[in-house]
């Protein structure tokens, strides 16, 4: 396969980050930018939109496009897995944000993975989108005035050049002379509804990646647009969105090319619409679904911007306290702080890889189980949901952690909810105090190691964090 790109060329001096406060080389890794220089194709529909995924396109139009990738990799090259974790980079705050690489870089780091976030939609460097944000041209003008992106319609292809590029970079270095074997698409949010699009009608066409990573995602994919199938016409609040792109779902493809693993909190099942999608386990496709996580946490939002892998237990939990007070608004309540999407997230990604490196295919895992009408979950006598993927922060619980019920500013619904349990509570429970708390968190946590859902590598760093996390306390603001 020949990239079709016309010229990359290496940014001098280190990219911006508004995300993170890590310093790359701890972890082992550098980094390099580079622009990215093509002319990429839209597509068209052939036939129906079906809800089964199987969508039939054919290229339209043709745009330049001048944009930006972000590769990260292991500085030493006997590290380096052969494997590269590509993001399709998130727009739904108006800026370039990489979630996944925030969520995953510890695991992607430890595993020797390289990593490459793409500007994929013009959003994120033109500005736009639901809320204005600090895009790129905004954020660096001298940096990424020259960028072109000529509409979203052109992400999808783009996305397939860069990943085409990124096979032959042996030859154009943009990874010190090593060698990829082998892609794996990521993408979280909005981008896990691009990806979707992009499995259901661009990968059968492209062929370029070996697995995808989708992560969060809502009821519908995008449009060959890039937009969504909105069922409402006038939206003036964000929470008008989140039901307006749920009422109805549509599943992957069951005869998609590559392995897909799909990872899905509470809020994506119920509150963006994820489950309506009615997507089934395959010999191609495995669906994990979350108890106890919502969209985003403390960890994505806070600890993640600073964990390094040296932080200890006692910092770590104090990033991961729930707190309502955020960079990026207020929210009603204190917000989900169950540390189990980070952790179940990179077993995830480890299995997905495991995948499409030797064929071994996820465990499969129980579904989150719906009350009649399918609005909210079952719940347990603690308020929190029966079904998906158990850990030791819904089995042996000190709070109730929720992926729904949240209200306040801005993406504040997509935040869930946690409630700590009061003294009498936590010592019906635990009459022991901190030293049976953990000892019975340990054995939940043996469990889901076992089952697969929680690599055995983080067992200390979970262990040290449960102890500093018992009581669950909300710090005052």
């Amino acid at each position: 396969m020949n990239s079709r790109v016309v010229r990359c060329e290496k940014l001098a001096g280190k990219a911006p980050d508004l995300m993170s406060e890590v310093d790359i080389t701890v972890l082992g890794y550098e980094e390099a930018e580079y622009l990215v220089v093509g002319k990429a194709n839209s597509f068209k529909l052939q036939s129906e939109r079906r809800s089964d995924g199987r969508w039939d396109v054919t290229p339209d139009n043709s745009a330049d496009f001048r944009t930006r990738i972000l590769v990260r990799r292991p500085a030493d090259p006997e590290h380096f897995s052969g494997t590269v974790v590509v993001e399709w980079n998130n727009v739904s705050g108006g800026i370039d944000a990489s979630p996944d690489w925030a969520l995953l870089h510890r695991y992607l780091a430890a595993a020797g993975h390289a990593w490459v976030g793409v500007s994929a939609q013009k959003v994120g460097i033109d500005g736009g989108g639901f809320f204005d944000g600090i895009h790129l041209k905004l954020l660096a003008p001298d940096r990424y005035g020259t960028l072109v992106h000529p509409g979203d319609a052109w992400s999808f292809d783009i996305f397939s050049q860069i990943g085409e590029l990124l096979r032959e970079s042996k030859s154009n270095s943009l990874f010190g002379g090593l060698e990829p074997e082998h892609l794996v698409a990521a993408g979280e949010s909005q981008s896990a509804a691009c990806l979707v699009t992009y499995i259901n009608a661009i990968d059968p066409i492209a062929r370029v990646f070996d697995g995808f990573f989708v992560h969060g995602r809502p009821g519908m994919g995008v449009t060959l647009d890039g937009g969504f199938i909105l069922s409402s016409a006038h939206l003036p609040e964000i929470q008008d969105l989140a039901h307006a792109i749920s009422d109805v779902g549509e599943r992957i493809r069951d005869d998609v090319r590559v392995p897909v693993l799909v990872f899905q909190s509470e809020t994506d099942v119920i509150l963006l619409g994820g489950g309506l999608a009615d997507q089934r386990d395959t010999d191609a496709v495995r669906v994990w679904e979350l108890a106890g996580a919502a969209h985003a946490d403390t960890y994505l939002l806070n600890a993640s911007r600073y964990d390094d892998g040296k932080l200890g237990a006692e910092r770590l939990a104090a990033l991961m306290r729930p707190t309502s007070d955020l960079v990026i608004g207020r929210t009603a309540t204190p917000i989900n702080a169950g540390p189990q999407q980070h952790y179940v997230g990179q077993a995830a990604l480890s299995h997905l890889v495991q995948w499409v490196t030797n064929g071994a295919p996820p465990p499969q895992a129980p579904r989150l189980e719906l009350d009649a009408d399918g609005a909210t979950f079952r719940l347990d006598q603690h308020g929190n949901a029966i079904g998906g993927i158990r850990t030791p922060w819904v089995e042996v619980p000190t709070a109730l952690l929720s992926g729904l019920g949240q209200t306040g500013e801005a993406f504040a619904m997509l935040f869930g909810r946690t409630e700590p349990f009061d003294d009498p509570t936590l010592s019906a429970l635990y009459p022991g105090g901190n030293a049976e708390y953990v000892e019975r968190f340990e054995a939940s946590l043996d469990a889901s190691i076992a089952a697969g859902f929680i690599l055995a590598e983080d067992r200390t760093e979970i262990l040290e964090l449960a102890a500093d996390s018992y009581p669950l306390i909300v710090p005052d603001v």
